[in-house]
């Protein structure tokens, strides 16, 4: 690639992605999150939580008439407690689920993994260091949602990354992955015998 627009992708992508703490002349090709459709999937849950603990909340006030005001403010907190609970647990499923993301820079794979608030995990590896880029998807579920897995497996000790529950990924894009791994297999590979 021209060294000038190398150069005009790295601060692109400096500007882009500053959490990233790109090396020189290095620029994201490919930034990888989890599907859209799943957000709305975790607040239809939600939703649904809310709605049938409402809904239980308000049979036993039409079916019970004798249930005393004290038993009705206490059922009262009880179902705005769990409600507000379910939302909080939606906002928090959001969240991890939004920083799940892995970016393909012309060198290396940066993948950020975010299991709860306080479990976070940052793992980088070297392109050359990669065997296979691979897409899965597993169900007709993920067929019918258009998402998947990807996964990008490393020799040795068979370390995989994976993002799970991403858009789906087409061939066109699969094939440059695996070109850019390729390429800097190539390159370490001059290197060395130089």
């Amino acid at each position: 690639m021209d060294e000038t627009l190398a150069n005009i992708r790295h601060e692109r992508s400096k500007k882009d992605f500053p959490a990233l703490k790109l090396e020189d002349n290095e620029y994201v090709e490919f930034a990888f999150s989890r599907a859209k459709i799943c957000y709305l999937l975790i607040w239809i849950a939600v939703g649904g939580a809310a709605l049938l603990i409402s809904l239980l909340f308000l049979i036993v006030f039409l079916t019970q008439p004798e249930v005393s005001d004290m038993s009705r403010n206490f059922l009262s907190f009880l179902v705005i407690t769990i409600v507000a609970a379910a939302i909080i647990g939606g906002l928090i499923a959001t969240k991890v689920f939004s920083c799940n993301k892995l970016y393909i820079t012309n060198r290396r794979a940066i993948q950020y993994v975010m299991i709860s608030p306080v479990v976070t995990s940052k793992n980088i590896i070297d392109l050359s260091s990669i065997e296979d880029a691979s897409f899965h998807q597993n169900s007709i579920i993920q067929k019918l949602f258009k998402i998947g897995t990807l996964r990008l497996s490393t020799v040795g000790d068979e370390t995989t990354y994976t993002l799970k529950y991403t858009e789906v990924i087409g061939g066109d894009e699969l094939n440059s992955i695996t070109k850019l791994i390729r390429s800097n297999k190539n390159s370490k590979k001059s290197e060395e015998d130089n």
